[in-house]
């Protein structure tokens, strides 16, 4: 029990810090831009009960919890959504591409608490043998804060990642509305109101469903396996600490 909450805890609470922030920061990026309709509606708070959402900061976290300890007897990562800050574009000069930049300030506030994960993570002490990774290494000599600080790391890698999917509502498809010529940008924006719907299906139901017929098709998390290991690298060398590549690997 107490091994199982060792894992339930660090990375719930590195869920809700990412998501809260992630948020947070769109709220802000919207005031800078001339938009106070989150300061209004009371959203621009670091208090994550203001941010929840019934699906992606209770069910589909809990889902992801229940499943991987399930299957695999941890907790591999987290990820969710909150309650999509309120931004009234045409307070904007130019509202498609102030859109754009609110939409980039989430993901941009995940890889600096990401990088700031990786600042804070523990030196392990001591020479460490020939194939130890200094992620292991720091994790083991420092279980509570080393647990935590690599949820942290990886659950902000992975929402920032996942947010810039150019498929709206997601960031990046908000993004590349502000970045496409305006036809095109106009067709795009109309995936939104099945757009997450999409995502759900394409990300989380599909490729299990395949699985089951031997069919492999899962590039969301195949372009995890060879993303996340390469940004924890840079984080780390980024951080002072070194490159660390082998601790994500395996949990990714």
């Amino acid at each position: 029990m107490i091994e199982i909450l060792t894992q339930i805890v660090p990375a719930v609470i590195a869920a809700v810090l990412a998501i809260t922030l992630h948020e947070a920061a769109h709220g802000y990026a919207a005031l800078a831009l001339g938009d106070d309709t989150a300061r209004v509606a009371g959203r621009l708070s670091l208090n994550p009960l203001r941010h929840v959402d019934r699906v992606g900061t209770v069910l589909l976290p809990g889902f992801l919890l229940i499943t991987q300890l399930l299957a695999f007897h941890r907790v591999m990562f987290m990820f969710g959504w909150a309650k999509p800050v309120p931004v009234a574009a045409w307070k904007f000069r130019d509202p498609r591409r102030g859109m754009a930049l609110v939409a980039t300030a989430g993901p941009l506030m995940n890889f600096f608490l990401a990088w700031v994960g990786a600042v804070l993570m523990p030196v392990p002490s001591g020479p460490l043998p020939l194939g130890v990774d200094p992620v292991d290494a720091a994790v083991a000599q420092h279980p509570l804060i080393g647990f935590f600080l690599f949820y942290f790391i990886l659950t902000n890698l992975v929402l920032g990642l996942f947010n810039l999917l150019p498929i709206p509502p997601l960031d990046g498809g908000r993004i590349a509305v502000g970045l496409l010529p305006l036809p095109l940008a106009q067709r795009w924006a109309r995936l939104e109101r099945a757009g997450i719907v999409l995502v759900i299906l394409l990300v989380f139901l599909l490729p299990p469903l395949l699985r089951q017929f031997g069919i492999a098709f899962d590039p969301f998390q195949a372009a995890l396996e060879t993303v996340v290991p390469w940004a924890f690298h840079v984080l780390f060398l980024l951080s002072g600490h070194g490159a660390s590549l082998g601790h994500a690997v395996q949990h990714v």
